[in-house]
């Protein structure tokens, strides 16, 4: 295959030059920076700089790729977000998806990969749900919901395929909210919050690499929640951190005084259940997370002393 990548210096597509270039696949990484252009050389990609969000500059760089994959992301990282610091994430998630989505119809691409996550479809009452769950998105998805429908549409009328993959929580040793989450636990900044009992489904971003190029690959349409196999409590993952990383055991604080102190974006993260399934992914790929549980999971990030 020949790959078009979105995102190529993030924490998620450094991993996927890295694992397409092992498979012999040929990589043209999107870049930003000189810096940018050195890091995806380095992994053995060819750099691509070109503005996100001008479809005719893509297609140029992109050449006679087969597969474009959109991995591009700016999610705020502060201990306090508001609505203004979403608005590049948001932008990316709709104009960038129509930029891509253009792009691979110019170059005749056969397949487009959607970044994607699974709070799209989150019940309000934090029931289990999937795939086939009606879409449900909050002020934080909505740019992602309206992402998928951006690519699939463009697929229907351009004759690409379009994989869709909802993500869970993201997680890893170079991950900056990993190493927010760490360096907070370790100053003991980093509260259970009201009773800890919101369930997570997360990922480890090897997990999610590994799973994007196993979509890549199968060259078919579809929407697909990618988690790892053992949902967690918030409470449970942030005292198994602090555990691992030798930190005082964190305290709870009730919820209204968390909003308080942390804004309503930060408490909602975690106090929201979120609770699905990899198991289509699985059963259709045979795919298998290296890290099947957050313990697995964060013991590889306390292991790579990147935190």
């Amino acid at each position: 295959m020949r790959v078009f990548i979105a995102g190529a210096t993030g924490v998620l597509g450094r991993r996927l030059v890295a694992l397409f270039r092992a498979r012999g696949d040929s990589v043209v990484g999107l870049v930003r920076s000189t810096a940018g252009e050195r890091a995806v050389a380095a992994l053995g990609g060819e750099p691509c700089r070109a503005d996100l969000f001008d479809a005719e500059a893509l297609a140029r760089g992109a050449g006679k790729c087969d597969v474009v994959i959109h991995a591009a992301t700016s999610i705020p990282v502060r201990t306090r977000p508001g609505a203004r610091d979403w608005e590049m994430n948001d932008r990316i998630r709709r104009q960038g998806t129509e930029a891509l989505t253009a792009c691979a119809a110019k170059i005749g691409a056969r397949l487009h990969v959607q970044q994607s996550v699974i709070r799209v479809a989150r019940p309000s009452d934090g029931a289990f749900f999937d795939e086939d769950s009606p879409a449900r998105p909050d002020p934080l998805s909505r740019s992602a919901w309206d992402g998928e429908i951006i690519a699939r549409e463009a697929g229907r009328r351009h004759g690409f395929d379009v994989a869709v993959l909802r993500c869970g929580w993201f997680y890893g040793p170079d991950a900056a909210h990993t190493r927010l989450f760490a360096e907070a636990i370790g100053r003991r900044r980093l509260p259970v919050i009201g009773k800890g009992d919101a369930v997570w489904s997360c990922l480890h971003v090897d997990d999610a690499a590994s799973a994007f190029v196993t979509a890549a690959a199968a060259n078919r349409s579809g929407l697909w929640h990618v988690v790892d196999d053992c949902p967690v409590s918030a409470g449970e993952f942030i005292r198994y951190f602090a555990k691992r990383l030798g930190a005082p055991a964190p305290f709870h604080v009730p919820v209204w005084l968390a909003r308080l102190a942390a804004g309503s974006y930060a408490v909602d993260f975690f106090t929201a259940s979120v609770r699905t399934s990899n198991a289509r992914f699985r059963g259709e790929f045979g795919w298998t997370p290296r890290f099947p549980t957050y313990r697995d999971g964060i013991d590889h990030v306390v292991a790579s002393r990147a935190v």
